[in-house]
């Protein structure tokens, strides 16, 4: 066997980039991808690195943490945030793709590679030689089960949800205006406003809607960053009016006033014909989420293109098993990324592939491990999945909360962010050449 040749298994947005990053560097790589011979329910289509959730990479604004890393990224070569800048449509402040012009960019770029060979079909045990998992958050039984021979000890898991998806043409643009809360960036999403009359009687409908079955759902396994808008509403009734419906920001033209409550639709692909309701991920029954989403003013003869499906995903207790460069310690030639790993977002699974792809490539060219300090987004990451004094382990987007604090005091939190952002490119620039 070549010894500079490492299987991936994955072709998501992890895999993909860990792939891409071992190619650069020469490595011969063999890409594992289970589609189309197999899929999972959230798979639509046959293409690599498929966003399944929503088309929304977050911000792109480096007074955001979620922005800071993109900019990393970019910076360092990554692969899925040069297909994703573009292939994006206007989101204001966001990172927004076309979703299908997106996975098939990276699609065509990971088939061209000379240095890259795809295998489909799934793949039932590890590997031998290097290799990095990256079977994303609803890895087959049979590999989960393989990995959880390795490993030993528990795996965690919680769910997540997708949201609804409409055609802008029906969507009734009479109780309905573009607008970016409080005029930020472009006016890019539409709002559908409420009344409290209108709001209650949604209200009420979530809250005793017949759900889909899901086996082994409960409320509190819901990842925050994913929770259903019923699951949200049995909360209480203000909970949605201080969330994902808040209309502060949002005056509507026709009042000048800001509405009771505030639905905003994000753009779904770069024609502009699809649109995501925004926050409104749900396990609830399809002929559910067809009447209950019809009660809103503006999509009352809404048509539905896609509806929302909740999924259980899988991760690891990385804490006790990996290191920063997402190693398995106890048997370093295995790394994980994406999801599985406890980092929570597209663009976060990412940059763990990046991370996986560039360790190994520097293993195997006895070049010293890449040491991304917790002052970057990128090694906050790292450093966040393998603390070992964390002990009840949660999935994490990246946030300034898990970065090195600037060690002083500075007025305003934009401010403060972006001094910190701008420390976090110092870092990333003087690793040029190093890596």
């Amino acid at each position: 066997m070549n010894e500079k040749q490492v299987t991936v298994v994955g072709a998501g947005l992890a895999g993909c980039e860990a792939a891409w990053q071992l190619a650069e560097r020469g490595i011969a790589v063999t890409l594992c991808e289970m589609k189309p011979e197999k899929r999972t329910p959230a798979h639509h289509s046959d293409d690599f690195a498929e966003l399944v959730c929503s088309n929304s990479l977050r911000s792109d604004e480096l007074t955001n943490a979620s922005g800071l890393l993109k900019e990393e990224l970019r910076r360092l070569g990554g692969l899925v945030v040069r297909c994703a800048d573009e292939t994006r449509v206007e989101a204001g402040g966001a990172l927004a793709v076309d979703r299908e012009a997106f996975a098939q960019k990276v699609t065509e770029q990971i088939r061209n590679h000379p240095n890259i060979t795809i295998q489909y079909g799934e793949v039932t045990e590890i590997p031998e030689g290097e290799v990095i998992i990256a079977s994303g958050p609803l890895t087959s039984d049979a590999l989960f089960d393989a990995i959880h021979r390795k490993v030993g000890g528990d795996f965690l898991s919680f769910f997540d949800a997708a949201a609804p998806i409409v055609t802008f043409e029906s969507i009734d643009m009479e109780n309905a205006y573009f607008a970016s809360r409080y005029d930020k960036g472009t006016p890019d999403y539409i709002n559908c406003p409420f009344t409290k009359e209108e709001f209650d009687a949604f209200w009420e409908a979530l809250t005793t809607a017949e759900e889909a079955e899901v086996h082994g759902f409960e409320d509190k396994l819901v990842f925050e960053g994913c929770m259903p808008i019923e699951v949200n509403a049995r909360r209480g009734h203000d909970t949605l009016l201080f969330g994902i419906l808040k209309p502060i920001g949002l005056p509507d033209p026709k009042t000048g006033r800001d509405p009771y409550a505030v639905l905003q639709l994000r753009r779904d692909n770069a024609q502009g014909t699809l649109y995501n309701l925004v926050g409104c991920q749900t396990h609830l029954k399809w002929g559910e989420q067809k009447r209950i989403f019809s009660m809103i003013p503006a999509l009352r003869n809404a048509e539905f293109v896609r509806y929302g499906v909740m999924h259980r995903n899988t991760f690891l207790d990385s804490p006790r098993l990996l290191d920063h460069n997402y190693a398995l310690r106890a048997e370093p030639r295995i790394r994980f990324a994406g999801q599985m790993t406890g980092v929570e977002g597209y663009m976060e699974s990412n940059a763990s592939g990046f991370l996986a792809g560039l360790a190994t490539a520097h293993a195997l060219l006895g070049k010293p491990a890449p040491d991304f300090p917790s002052t970057t987004a990128i090694g906050a990451l790292g450093r966040y999945i393998s603390n070992e004094t964390v002990v009840k382990f949660q999935p994490m987007n990246i946030n300034f909360g898990i970065i090195d604090p600037l060690g002083y005091k500075i007025r305003g939190k934009r401010e403060k962010n972006l001094k910190i952002s701008e420390r976090a490119l110092g870092v990333i620039d003087s690793m040029e050449g190093t890596l």
